[in-house]
């Protein structure tokens, strides 16, 4: 007998630009590893990174979760799309209740223990808190109905007979492909936020890790806050990403509503401590020059 273990089986709802590479990291620690997809040319691009798809609207009533295996790990990742007609509550509330409800009828049907739970929230349910520090404490304040939406969905998670899960509120994520505002600034479009107000960042590769750190830990907290610890000034952010960009500098439309470019210091130190989560990526503003050359 070779003694392996069998492959933990684990669910990503949601395969972009951060599920996808968490759903990578367990393929690559040799995980079996379902990523739900609305679109089939999509699919055939996660079959082809060992991933296997599953097809599936989460706003629809069908039960598409029930081909699956039992599961030791469920992670929602799903990004709101404006292309369809469903709502922020209609993604994040409903859909991820009817998948918790499904879960745990399965896996009460197969007397099995039910899934850890890791939903992907944001540091935006607070509003503008005048600069101030914000964590796990601190009661949220959204004034966007994505905010709204997303503290309904991890009042769902922690209240549900199969949580109470962990949610994750990810402070804004940059990365490869992805620079907050890059193309406003090229295009010389003013930026709808004051430039003395802090910005909170986090590498999406830093994001994936912290899922995986939560999804591999005994027993971790309801909530964590996670970014890199070091909040930037968006005026030294944007401008120091229009120097590299070859574009104008930034230009400010401070009257402008501030319920987008809110105010607010995100402290992780909560998951540093409990979890030892440590940021390969500790300064966002450091990391500008290989990604803007990329």
């Amino acid at each position: 007998m070779s003694g392996r273990a069998t492959p933990a089986a684990r669910l990503v709802v949601g395969c972009g630009y951060l599920g996808a590479r968490v759903a990578a990291r367990w393929r690559a620690a040799g995980d079996r590893v379902f990523g739900t997809t609305r679109r089939p040319d999509r699919a055939a691009a996660l079959a082809g990174a060992g991933i296997e798809p599953v097809v599936a609207d989460v706003t629809a009533e069908e039960p598409w979760w029930r081909a699956l295996p039992p599961l030791a790990t469920v992670f929602w990742a799903v990004g709101f799309d404006r292309a369809c007609s469903g709502t922020h509550a209609d993604v994040h509330v409903t859909g991820l209740g009817r998948l918790l409800d499904g879960l745990a009828a399965m896996a009460g049907d197969a007397e099995t223990k039910p899934p850890r739970i890791v939903f992907s929230s944001s540091t935006g349910v607070w509003g503008d808190e005048a600069g101030g520090l914000v964590d796990e404490a601190t009661p949220p304040r959204p004034t966007r109905e994505a905010g709204r939406a997303l503290v309904a969905a991890e009042n769902l998670l922690g209240a549900h007979a199969i949580g109470p899960g962990t949610a994750l509120r990810f402070a804004g994520l940059y990365g490869p492909g992805r620079l907050p505002r890059l193309d406003d600034l090229r295009a010389g479009r003013p930026i709808a936020a004051d430039p003395d107000s802090w910005l909170n960042l986090l590498h999406v590769d830093d994001a994936a890790r912290a899922v995986c750190l939560v999804a591999a830990a005994g027993a971790p907290l309801p909530l964590y806050v996670v970014s890199d610890g070091r909040p930037v000034r968006r005026g030294e952010w944007y401008g120091r990403l229009a120097e590299l960009a070859g574009a104008p500098p930034p230009t400010w439309n401070p009257d402008a509503p501030r319920d987008r470019g809110a105010d607010k210091r995100a402290s992780p130190a909560l998951i540093v401590r409990d979890l030892g989560f440590a940021p390969e990526h500790p300064d966002a503003l450091a990391a500008l020059a290989a990604l803007v050359a990329a």
